[in-house]
C-alpha cells in the first residue's frame, strides 16, 4: 500500500491538466533507478483483449501528451500519432475494432445536446473536440448501457474495461484496463497521463469516477 500511495504521489507531481482542456502539461519526474529495480515485473493474466492489444501498439508510438485543439477531419479524424490525450488512447483502440467514437459520439449528441454535460459554454456540438472530454466519453459510455460498478476489488475489473477517475480539482483523466497486474496483483492501465501511452499501476491510484465494459456490436450496429 506505501508503494501505491508513493506511485500516486509520483504521478500527481507531474500532472498539469491531465485530460482537461487544452493546457500544456509537464512530465513527472522519472522514479530513481533503485526504485525501479526494487519494482517486482508485472504478471500476464491472460490472453490479451483485442483493445488492450490495440491501446498497447500505441506504447512506444504516442510519446507526448499533447492538448492543443487540432481541427480534425470527419469522420475518422485524428491528431499526429505520435502524441495525443488520454482519451485518444481510447478513440484509437475503439478504431481498430471498427466503432469510430468520433463520429458515433457526434451523432448523438447533435440529437441529444442537452443530454450532454454543457461545462464548456458551447452552443453546438464540435466534432473536433466533443469525443476528445472525458465528461462527453461517460455520458456516451452511459447512454450504450456500458456502466458497471465501481469496486475496491481489482478483480472486479476486466481487461478491456474502461475506467475514468478524478485526478485531482475536477481534472478527469481515462483509461483501458490492462491484461496484466501489478506487483500487488491489481490490473494495469493503459492510458496517456503526460508522457505518451503507458502501462502502469494506476487503478487506484486516483479516485475512481466511472467503470465501463463496452459491447462493440451493439454500438457499432446503432451508429448511423
Amino acid at each position: 500500500m506505501a508503494l501505491r500511495s508513493a506511485a500516486a504521489a509520483l504521478l500527481a507531481a507531474g500532472l498539469c491538466a491531465g485530460c482537461a482542456d487544452p493546457q500544456p502539461s509537464a512530465p513527472p519526474p522519472a522514479a530513481s533507478a533503485s526504485a525501479a529495480a526494487e519494482r517486482p515485473q508485472p504478471t500476464r493474466a491472460a490472453p490479451a483483449h483485442p483493445l488492450v492489444r490495440a491501446a498497447r501498439a500505441q506504447v512506444g508510438v504516442v510519446r507526448y501528451y499533447d492538448p492543443t485543439y487540432v481541427r480534425l477531419d470527419y469522420p475518422g479524424g485524428d491528431v499526429a500519432a505520435d502524441r495525443g490525450v488520454c482519451t485518444d488512447v481510447v478513440i484509437r483502440a475503439l478504431r481498430t475494432q471498427g466503432l469510430d467514437l468520433q463520429r458515433a459520439l457526434h451523432e448523438d449528441m447533435r440529437a441529444n445536446f442537452a443530454r450532454y454535460p454543457q461545462s464548456w459554454g458551447a452552443r453546438g456540438t464540435d466534432r473536433s473536440i466533443d469525443h476528445r472530454r472525458v465528461p462527453n466519453l461517460r455520458r456516451w459510455f452511459e447512454r450504450q448501457g456500458w456502466q458497471q460498478p465501481i469496486s475496491e476489488r481489482g478483480a472486479d475489473y476486466r481487461p478491456g474495461d474502461f475506467v475514468t477517475w478524478d485526478l485531482g480539482g475536477g481534472t478527469p483523466h481515462i483509461g483501458i484496463v490492462s491484461d496484466r497486474k501489478s506487483w500487488d496483483g491489481d490490473p494495469l492501465i493503459l492510458h496517456n497521463i503526460a508522457r505518451g501511452t503507458e502501462e502502469g499501476d494506476l487503478l487506484f491510484a486516483y479516485e475512481i469516477t466511472g467503470h465501463y465494459r463496452p459491447v462493440l456490436d451493439r454500438a457499432i450496429a446503432s451508429t448511423p
